[in-house]
């Protein structure tokens, strides 16, 4: 598999579970543009620390190092670190040998720092993943390999976005983000979130509709999440998908852009 049948494999299954995502794509080409991604994003467990036995079945399988592997052996290279404490989340950033590829950014709930009831309702996941399921060449975009119950889910919403986020849904995609340097109709984010906004689309607007600054080097900018109807063991019920995220990036003094994550972007994209 090439790295554009990796991303392409990721998108279709990312849009089929995110339905603003292809029509915000769909609505941005009949306008003309030709739509260049600026980054994909992964969300995973991080099982260290949580149970001996099941940290050694299942680590070299499902955490941020083994979803990177398959990516690092198609060109991409590993950049920064985040961390976010409140939010119990480790992440890292690849940059592909190729400019035009998307950067990669994987983050990965650290499943100890939470309490022992949700640390309990996670490893029950765990132990019914199928053996080998995470070397399987379609695992990121296979869905969930559990069963979970939405009880279950409420639970552990209660404490952690991310642990529910990956409960109903799985290891895969939760976001890709435009590079909106690419677009050639929009002279900026806040035009084309006005455009999104006059097109009936909603922005995460906590904090700012836009994050970041020029002088930061970067700007960014999200939709709300879809929610879409999810199928638990109790029944079936519409809960919060990913989102579609737009990012600017500016170039530093030195003339090269810049291609890191300023602090409360970083925050961000771990988080939404």
């Amino acid at each position: 598999m090439t790295a554009a049948e990796l991303l392409d494999a990721l998108w279709c299954s990312y849009a089929a579970a995110t339905p603003q995502a292809a029509r915000i794509h769909r609505l941005l080409t009949e306008r003309g543009e030709l739509l260049r991604n600026d980054c994909v994003a992964l969300r995973t467990f991080g099982l260290r620390g949580l149970d001996d036995e099941l940290a050694a079945e299942f680590g070299d399988e499902i955490g941020i190092d083994a979803l990177a592997r398959r990516f690092e052996a198609l060109g991409w290279r590993p950049r920064d670190r985040y961390r976010t404490r409140d939010r119990h989340l480790r992440a890292r950033y690849w940059q592909h040998d190729d400019p035009a590829t998307p950067k990669l950014v994987i983050s990965e709930l650290l499943v100890d720092e939470l309490s022992d009831e949700a640390q309990a309702a996670i490893a029950a996941l765990i132990r019914t993943v199928p053996r080998g399921f995470g070397a399987r060449g379609d695992a990121l975009w296979a869905g969930r390999p559990w069963s979970v119950s939405h009880a279950a889910y409420r639970g552990l919403l209660a404490e952690s976005e991310h642990a529910a986020w990956l409960a109903a849904f799985g290891f895969g995609v939760h976001h890709f983000t435009v590079d909106v340097g690419s677009l050639s109709t929009f002279p900026d984010l806040e035009a084309l979130d006005a455009f999104l906004i006059e097109h009936g689309e909603r922005l995460d607007d906590r904090g700012g509709a836009i994050k970041g600054s020029r002088a930061e080097w970067l700007e960014r900018s999200a939709t709300r999440p879809d929610v879409v109807p999810v199928e638990f063991t109790d029944g079936t019920v519409r809960v919060p998908t990913g989102t579609y995220a737009f990012a600017r990036r500016y170039r530093l003094p030195s003339g090269e852009l810049f291609h890191g994550f300023v602090p409360a972007i970083a925050d961000r994209v771990l988080s939404i």
